[in-house]
């Protein structure tokens, strides 16, 4: 700012000396002189001020060529964090996907298939945006498996991982969180819907919701969770998805909405799971356009049984 001050005084006098001694120019060698010195400082000053501004510019072009390092840096190790290979001979199959708006995602999902013969599912999303939310989704997925591993009901796994939350985060910090146990003898889902966008199941018995749960991780120390359950028979699908697909294009015309979610998954539900991921994420983008305003994440669960005969 100093530099630009500089320069506009020194063009403003020799712009008055220019004017003033207009018809003196060739008569008086001392004007003459001041325009000569007026004009060769203002050019110098610009020179100097040009100078600062290609340094501050390399210096701008090397801090963001850094974050960008950093933030694909972040991006390969929250990658990492992602299921890379989903169970076999489980009983279930699964397709996920995560779409994030910033690069980085503060959404989150996870399939743990254990030696102790439970399989575990989850989907999460934090609140915020950005790298601060992938640090958060960062410590809910490390607390949520070393749970896991501990051998905890889901409702108690809730109730751990939230007093974990409201210990290292502060209030406006939170998570919405699905959290799921598969019984493959029983053919049951042990589930705990900790104010997450509510999954959907759609099976031989019609459609069923999966709301039986609490409130969000991280909100309140004391909160309680309560499980829920459902039978899944051979070829149900589950559907577990952020609120950033149903809110989509919001901010344009209206929301996406669970209507047409379902909608959608329904017609397309006998299809395979890769199939109806590309349908959904595809009638999305044609919604609210290419360029998501949260993160997107679709989890579908679908039981692979074979029926019963009657």
């Amino acid at each position: 700012m100093r530099d630009k001050i500089y320069l506009a005084s020194f063009l403003l006098v020799a712009g008055v000396f220019t004017y003033a001694g207009r018809g003196f120019l060739a008569r008086s060698a001392l004007v003459t002189w001041g325009l000569t010195f007026a004009g060769t400082t203002a050019v110098a000053v610009l020179g100097m001020a040009l100078y600062q501004v290609q340094v501050q510019l390399r210096l701008s072009r090397r801090e963001l060529a850094r974050k960008e390092a950093e933030l694909n840096f972040a991006r390969e190790v929250q990658l990492a964090l992602f299921p890379r290979r989903f169970p076999l001979n489980s009983g279930l199959e699964f397709s996920g996907v995560c779409v994030p708006a910033a690069g980085i995602s503060g959404d989150y999902y996870d399939i743990l298939e254990l030696s102790d013969g439970r399989l575990v599912f989850a989907v999460a999303d934090v609140s915020g945006k950005g790298l601060s939310a992938a640090i958060l989704m960062s410590n809910v997925h490390a607390g949520l498996r070393i749970l896991v591993e501990a051998g905890h009901s889901p409702a108690e796994l809730c109730h751990q991982l939230n007093r974990h939350l409201c210990r290292i985060t502060e209030a406006h910090h939170f998570a919405t969180l699905f959290y799921a146990e598969w019984r493959r003898q029983e053919q049951r889902l042990t589930y705990v819907n900790a104010g997450h966008t509510t999954p959907l199941l759609f099976g031989a018995r019609g459609q069923q919701r999966l709301e039986s749960g609490g409130l969000p991780i991280g909100l309140l120390p004391r909160s309680c969770f309560q499980a829920g359950s459902a039978i899944l028979e051979p070829g149900d699908l589950v559907a577990l998805y952020s609120d950033g697909i149903t809110e989509a294009g919001v901010l344009k015309t209206e929301a996406f909405g669970e209507t047409r979610l379902e909608a959608l998954i329904e017609a397309h539900r006998r299809k395979p799971l890769r199939e109806i991921e590309r349908e959904v994420l595809d009638a999305v983008r044609q919604w609210s356009g290419n360029e998501p305003h949260d993160d997107m994440t679709l989890l579908l669960v679908r039981n692979t049984a074979e029926a019963r005969p009657v």
